[in-house]
């Protein structure tokens, strides 16, 4: 995805403990549009690798028990390969998830994603709890978390064009 300066705001990533990412961000959208993006796999592949990188799989089975994949190979041909289980599942307003990346597997986590929508703009919360320090110690860059969420950003003003959203 290209960049757009013109952004409505950025990701704010605060740490509430030391085990715990967490990731906000407004986008003016509505809701159930957002959580389909968030889930459907034709728009996870538009949005899941943070620099445009190539997907190789986006596999999503959106139900308590299912399972999701995402490997996406980046410039340098490192594979990157993202997988859990759903552990909720409650359209359109959250999903909690295991997270992990098979090149950490000591980094196990618990990924959760909570929409609220108030005057056109969908608040995103996500969080990842990670159940150990070691696991917590990977994840020293946040770059990736924040560039997804540009990434969808930029993906949901693609779909909702130059006018925004729709009210009636």
């Amino acid at each position: 995805m290209t960049p757009n300066s013109n952004r409505h705001g950025s990701a704010v990533i605060e740490f509430p403990s030391d085990l715990e990412i967490l990731l906000t961000r407004g986008f003016e959208a509505p809701i159930e549009l957002v959580f389909d993006v968030l889930t459907k796999p034709e728009h996870v592949r538009k949005t899941i690798a943070p620099y445009g990188e190539e997907v190789k799989v986006c596999s999503i089975d959106l139900r308590v028990g299912g399972n999701y994949h995402f490997v996406f190979v980046t410039d340098d041909e490192t594979e990157c390969s993202f997988r859990g289980t759903f552990l909720e599942v409650e359209p359109p307003t959250r999903t909690v998830e295991t997270w992990q990346f098979d090149g950490w597997p000591d980094a196990g986590a618990v990924e959760s994603t909570d929409l609220h929508e108030a005057d056109g703009v969908t608040k995103l919360t996500h969080r990842l709890a990670f159940r150990d320090q070691a696991g917590r110690d990977h994840m020293t860059k946040y770059d990736g978390l924040e560039a997804n969420s540009d990434n969808l950003e930029d993906y949901l003003r693609s779909l909702l064009g130059p006018k925004g959203p729709v009210s009636g």
